[in-house]
């Protein structure tokens, strides 16, 4: 079917129309260049008493890291007092064993000691003069001057006795009787007699040379 020119014409304007048409439609759909596709508009904050919430989550997450640097810390500082407080308390249990170990140390060895003692006191025996006997109880250095002293005290006899005093025995004591402390034997053994005169010379003279110095300036001592 022919159609007229102006038919025509006003055909092919409809169809430009409609090209443009979808064409505007198109770019409508499409989403701009650099824009997120579903992003939605930023969200304004939250108000709370006045105050803006988003301005008020930086301020709380700091007083909590505060917070936690504080509990940290005293967690820390009580963890060292205790640790302290523990090695001190060791170190002084340790002290104090010690102490209580070098007592019994030396409680045991004194009381060996005594023992050894004992039992040399027992069983050591003089035999001989009463010379002879002095001479394994007085230090040499010093038998000398006590001799000079008990030969003109007593003439060397266990059982002299002086008329006028009562002095016994071969250092002449005053009374006899001091020398039961050297031993119960002290009336008849030499050696007793000896050991408690050594013993006197030593305390009140320093030595029997100091008493036999002292004996040559008032023939007693």
């Amino acid at each position: 079917m022919q159609l007229s020119h102006a038919r025509r014409n006003s055909l092919i304007t409809g169809v430009a129309t409609l090209v443009v048409a979808s064409a505007a439609t198109a770019a409508l759909a499409i989403p701009q260049a650099g824009t997120a596709t579903g992003a939605t508009a930023p969200v304004a904050a939250v108000s709370v008493d006045g105050k803006q919430v988003a301005d008020q989550a930086p301020a709380d997450t700091a007083a909590a890291a505060q917070q936690a640097a504080q509990a940290q810390a005293e967690a820390d500082a009580k963890a060292q007092a205790d640790a302290a407080a523990q090695a001190a308390a060791q170190a002084q249990a340790e002290a104090e064993a010690k102490a209580q170990a070098d007592a019994k140390a030396k409680a045991d060895a004194d009381a060996a000691a005594s023992r050894s003692e004992q039992r040399q006191s027992l069983v050591t025996t003089y035999s001989g003069t009463p010379q002879q006997i002095a001479a394994q109880i007085v230090p040499a250095g010093q038998l000398q001057c006590f001799s000079n002293i008990v030969f003109r005290e007593s003439s060397w006899n266990p059982l002299a006795v002086n008329a006028s005093s009562g002095a016994y025995g071969l250092v002449q004591a005053l009374p006899g009787s001091k020398m039961a402390s050297a031993g119960a034997d002290w009336r008849t053994n030499p050696a007793t007699q000896i050991k408690w005169g050594l013993d006197y010379m030593n305390t009140r003279y320093g030595s029997p040379c100091g008493a036999w110095s002292f004996w040559q300036s008032h023939h007693w001592y």
